[in-house]
């Protein structure tokens, strides 16, 4: 089945390029750009922090946060972070850990955390038999203690989407912010399925930063 067929859309850089072309979805989508030693280089230059992360793939696998700092450079793949003094060495390493794969680079977003652990959430939403698009999951995803991914092949903890609003935030931030990652997935969705007649379901990954913003991360087709 080919990539127009849209269960198996796999290119993360196709979905993002088809979400910023609409006004409403665009802001909530961090900056993101094709992996270069040019755009990884302005990319940490602007934000300080950003995560490279192979266009097509799952489960958190071969995500890489790579942070500035004073004019020195880490990058940290799963729990293990390498430090370098300049930005050179730490492409040259970070290239080679990439290998050949064609990779994206998102500016890092400083999520809302419990007990220091980050937390995402994942909103499943599925077409039924009759037509029309049902969200059948919201749900926290916590990082295991020591990680920045959280995907729970990593050891990730699931929480229920309102608990993990409730313990990053407030309780009276579960009702709006659902609200906001329910209307983000049907405008989306809607903008998706014009781009890519056929796709059945999907799964929405959004962060929460520390002052509220809700961010779209990924949208893949064959959600776990």
């Amino acid at each position: 089945m080919g990539d127009d067929q849209g269960r198996q859309l796999a290119s993360k850089w196709a979905k993002t390029e088809a979400l910023l072309s609409h006004s409403g979805i665009a802001p909530h989508i961090p900056p993101t750009r094709m992996f270069t030693k040019a755009n990884l280089s302005s990319m940490l230059q602007a934000h300080g922090m950003v995560v490279v992360k192979p266009v097509r793939g799952a489960g958190g696998h071969g995500v890489i946060k790579v942070t500035r700092d004073s004019g020195s450079y880490a990058y940290t793949y799963y729990s293990k972070t390498n430090r370098f003094g300049s930005f050179d060495a730490m492409y040259q390493s970070l290239n080679g850990k990439k290998g050949a794969r064609r990779y994206l680079i998102q500016k890092g977003i400083r999520l809302a955390t419990i007990g220091g652990r980050p937390i995402d959430y994942r909103v499943k939403y599925v077409k039924q038999a009759d037509g029309h698009w049902a969200i059948t999951a919201i749900v926290g995803r916590l990082a295991k203690p020591g990680l920045f991914v959280t995907n729970i092949c990593r050891g990730g903890t699931l929480l229920s989407g309102s608990e993990g609003i409730r313990r990053s935030f407030s309780s009276s931030a579960v009702v709006p912010k659902k609200r906001l990652m329910r209307q983000l997935t049907q405008m989306s969705t809607a903008v998706l399925e014009g781009r890519f007649p056929g796709i059945g379901q999907l799964g929405f990954d959004f962060g929460i930063d520390r002052n509220g913003k809700i961010w779209i991360f990924e949208v893949n087709t064959r959600p776990q």
